[in-house]
């Protein structure tokens, strides 16, 4: 079993798949309309059908039937013949908003929450949101593994999104250093956007060196059990730096790169991680 494959072992033994399915959730959902839809007029009719979608915030704009369940009990607004998901006040369900919170340096915040949850989304996706956090030294395979699995689930039917450690700090992450603090900061905001693409139903796949093991547990814990996999990429250093695909152990050993992952800076390794996969070559993948 190579390395893709054992990783999809996991999806078939469920640990993606623990959810509920029913066939009414693209009803529930308010997609029903869509589904009738003539393809070829949709370029035609498109600014009218999306007046709905578009509209303001207190119109509650959302395609249902007036007699579902979520409209029944409440006073609805129709807005160009078509009758919102609900209206104003219940849309606001969840949290209450006279609660304010101060989290680090953000004061007086409030959580909004939407009648549109995960497991509307999940049912909507027909798969479960989750966090495949791949680990290990730089060279180890992790962004290869990370792209050939995304394809494999692809294929099918699932729907994926890769976070590269490199690609987001092109963006995102670009005004960090790799000193220890920065380190931190780069997986915790990793994490945090991980833990928001695995609400939104989408099954997300990381890809980073993520050395310090309180860090990776940090990212666990923003998410529900069973939502986060951890999977480390067991590649002893001498491999990795014979490999040395970026030329940057050559680098580091020269001493043009200061804390250098396995050189001047410490790997460590998971203690209780949901997989280990060792890849010699890359033919295992």
């Amino acid at each position: 079993m190579n390395a893709v494959q054992a990783l999809c072992s996991l999806y078939g033994n469920g640990v993606f798949q623990n959810i509920e399915y029913r066939p009414s959730a693209t009803h529930e959902l308010g997609f029903s309309k869509f589904c009738e839809i003539n393809v070829a007029g949709l370029s035609r009719s498109r600014k009218n059908l999306l007046k709905p979608i578009m509209a303001k915030e207190d119109l509650g704009a959302s395609l249902i039937d007036e007699g579902s369940p979520e409209c029944q009990g409440h006073q609805v607004k129709k807005l160009n013949g078509f009758t919102p998901l609900t209206n104003h006040s219940t849309a606001l369900s969840g949290k209450n908003l006279s609660d304010v919170s101060n989290t680090g340096n953000s004061v007086n915040i409030f959580w909004h929450e939407c009648s549109v949850q995960k497991l509307n989304r999940q049912q909507l996706l027909q798969q479960k949101g989750c966090v495949i956090w791949l680990t290990g030294l730089s060279g180890s395979g992790k962004s290869t593994l990370a792209c050939a699995l995304s394809r494999s689930l692809h294929s099918k039917g699932k729907l994926t999104y890769i976070l590269d450690g490199d690609n987001i700090r092109h963006g995102l992450n670009r005004d960090l250093s790799f000193r220890a603090e920065d380190r931190s900061e780069n997986i915790r905001r990793i994490g945090e956007v991980a833990k928001l693409l695995a609400d939104a139903g989408v099954i997300c796949i990381t890809s980073l060196i993520s050395p310090y093991r309180k860090d990776r547990d940090a990212c666990r814990a923003l998410l529900p059990k069973g939502d986060f996999i951890e999977v480390f990429i067991d590649v002893p250093l001498d491999v990795c730096e014979a490999r040395d695909p970026k030329g940057l152990y050559k680098l580091a050993r020269a001493g043009k790169i200061k804390g250098f992952t396995g050189i001047d800076d410490p790997y460590e390794p998971p203690y209780n991680c949901e997989g280990k996969i060792n890849i010699v070559n890359e033919n295992e993948i």
